[in-house]
C-alpha cells in the first residue's frame, strides 16, 4: 500500500478511521513534513520534536509553535506586531477582525456545502417522483 492519486499518503490506513479524518490528515501532512526555516539561523533544518516543539539541527535552537507548523497565523501576526512595536488598538482590532473573517469564511463554506447537499437531495427526490406522476397521468 502506498500513495495514490486520490488519497495520497492516507492510503496506508485503507478503509479505517473514516473519510473525514483521513481528509484532514491529507491536508496537514504535507505542511508538517515540508522544510521549515529556523528563526535563529535561517537554515532549513528544523525538525518537529513533539506537539508544538521544534528544534533546529544546525544551531540546536529549540522553539515553540503550532501543533504541526512552527509558526501559526496568529503567532506570525503577533511576532510582526512585536517586531514593529505596534501594540496599538488598531493592531489588536486588525488581529481580531482577521480571526473573525476566518471564522466567517469557514461558516460560509459550511453553509454552501449544506445548501448544495440539500439541493442534490431535493433533485434526487423530485427525479424519483416524476416517473410516478407521468404514470398516473397516462392512466
Amino acid at each position: 500500500m502506498g500513495d495514490t492519486k486520490k488519497v495520497g499518503s492516507t492510503g496506508r490506513f485503507g478503509a479505517r478511521y473514516g473519510v473525514g479524518i483521513r481528509k484532514k490528515l491529507l491536508k496537514v501532512e504535507p505542511k508538517q513534513y515540508a522544510e521549515k526555516k529556523c528563526p535563529a539561523c535561517g537554515s532549513n533544518r528544523v525538525n518537529r520534536r513533539s506537539k508544538g516543539i521544534f528544534r533546529c539541527t544546525k544551531c540546536a535552537h529549540e522553539f515553540v509553535g503550532g501543533a504541526y507548523l512552527p509558526k501559526t497565523l496568529t503567532g506570525g501576526l503577533i511576532a510582526q506586531m512585536v517586531s514593529q512595536k505596534k501594540f496599538s488598538a488598531q493592531a489588536t482590532e486588525a488581529l481580531a477582525e482577521e480571526v473573525k473573517s476566518q471564522k466567517a469564511n469557514k461558516a460560509e463554506k459550511i453553509a454552501t456545502k449544506t445548501k448544495e447537499k440539500r439541493a442534490k437531495r431535493e433533485n434526487r427526490h423530485q427525479s424519483a417522483q416524476e416517473p410516478e406522476k407521468e404514470n398516473t397521468e397516462e392512466e
